[in-house]
C-alpha cells in the first residue's frame, strides 16, 4: 500500500496492522572505498550539499573511509568492502545503488549517468548471487529509484517513508515498494533543495526517529511521522540537519553512528535525548567525504541475511 496523505497514514497506523516483527538492524554493511575519489559536477546539479570550491584530498578520504570501517568492526558489525573506481566518483555512497532484504539484492535506477555506471558492477552482483541472493534489478526499468536515499525504512514494521524529489518518481516508488516487500510507504513532497530523504530524517532501530520538519512541503507530514514514534522523535534544527546529523544510522539496538561533523553540531539537548533512549553515539571524521554531498549513512548499504564475509 502507498499512501500520500498524512491522515491516511495515521489511519493505517491506528488500525494496528503493522506489528514490529521483522529484523530491525542489518547483519552487515557494504562499503565502497573512495579510490580515485572526487566530487562529481553532474551529481552537484541537484545536490546543494556538495562542495565544489576546493580540491579533494583523496588520500585523506581513503583514511576516513577506513576509519569508519574500523569503527564499525570494533562494534561487531561486519563490513563487506569493495574498491572504488575513478569513473564512478560517487560510488563511496553505495546505499543509493545497492540494498538488501533477507535473500534479495536490490539494484537501484539512478538519475545521473555517472551513477548509473555503479549499478552495472559485476563484482558486487556476483558477490550476492554466489551467496544465494535473488537479484531484483530496477536499473533496467523505466523509472528513477535511488533506494535508501529517498526511501527511509522502518524495517521492524516494514513501513517506508519516501520523499518525492528528482531522485525518485512514481514508477520508482511502486517498484521499491515491491522490491523491499514493504507493507506500506508514506510518500510526501520535500522542498526542492532537498535531494534525499535520508539527509532530513532517519528511523533508528525501529524505535526512534530524527527529523528536520523544515524540509517538508506539508507541515502535517513531519507531525504525522512524529506520531509514528511517540515520545521518541528528535526534532533537528537547520544547523544540525546541514551538518548531516540526520544522515545517521543505528546498526544495532544501541549503536548509533554519525559523522563527527554531525555530532559536533548537535545541541546538547539533542545528544542527551539520543542517549536517554539507550543509544551510544559513535562518531568518525568524514569531512573530506562530506564534500561530495553525503555522510555516514550514505556510505553504508545495509546487508540483511548474514553473508559469509570475504574482502572483495
Amino acid at each position: 500500500m502507498i499512501v500520500n496523505q498524512s491522515q491516511d497514514f495515521l489511519n493505517q497506523l491506528d488500525q494496528g496492522d503493522y506489528p514490529a516483527g521483522s529484523p530491525v538492524c542489518a547483519d552487515a554493511v557494504l562499503m565502497v572505498e573512495p579510490s580515485g575519489f572526487s566530487v562529481s559536477p553532474e551529481s552537484a546539479a541537484d545536490n546543494c550539499y556538495m562542495d565544489l570550491t576546493g580540491a579533494i584530498d583523496s588520500a585523506r578520504a581513503m583514511r576516513q573511509s577506513k576509519a569508519l570501517a574500523q569503527a564499525l568492526e570494533c562494534q561487531g558489525i561486519e563490513v563487506i568492502s569493495f574498491p572504488g573506481r575513478v569513473d564512478t566518483p560517487d560510488a563511496v555512497f553505495p546505499n543509493n545503488v545497492f540494498a538488501t532484504i533477507p535473500g534479495r539484492l536490490i539494484i537501484g535506477h539512478m538519475l545521473h549517468p555517472v551513477r548509473q555506471r555503479e549499478a552495472k558492477r559485476a563484482d558486487i552482483r556476483q558477490y550476492f548471487s554466489s551467496r544465494g541472493y535473488q537479484t531484483v534489478d530496477l536499473s533496467h526499468l523505466d523509472c528513477i529509484a535511488e533506494l535508501t536515499g529517498p526511501l527511509v525504512i522502518d524495517h521492524a514494521r516494514r513501513i517506508g517513508f519516501c520523499g518525492m524529489t528528482g531522485r525518485v518518481d512514481q514508477a520508482g516508488l511502486a517498484a521499491m515498494h515491491d522490491a523491499f516487500d514493504l507493507e506500506m510507504i508514506f510518500s510526501f513532497e520535500l522542498h526542492a533543495e532537498e535531494y534525499h530523504t535520508n539527509v532530513v530524517m532517519m528511523v533508528l532501530a525501529g524505535r526512534a526517529c530524527v527529523i528536520f520538519p523544515g524540509a517538508f512541503v506539508d507541515p502535517l507530514v513531519p507531525a504525522a511521522i512524529e506520531r509514528a514514534f511517540p515520545g521518541r522523535t528528535l526534532i533537528l534544527n537547520e544547523q544540525e540537519k546541514n551538518a548531516f546529523a540526520g544522515n545517521c544510522i543505528a546498526l544495532s539496538e544501541r549503536d548509533l553512528f554519525m559523522s563527527l561533523t554531525g555530532v559536533n553540531n548537535l545541541r546538547g539537548s539533542s545528544l542527551a535525548r539520543l542517549r536517554s533512549w539507550g543509544f551510544q553515539v559513535h562518531s568518525v571524521a568524514l569531512d573530506e567525504i562530506e564534500k561530495a554531498g553525503g555522510s555516514l549513512r550514505c556510505m553504508v548499504a545495509e546487508v540483511f541475511g548474514c553473508p559469509l564475509s570475504i574482502q572483495a
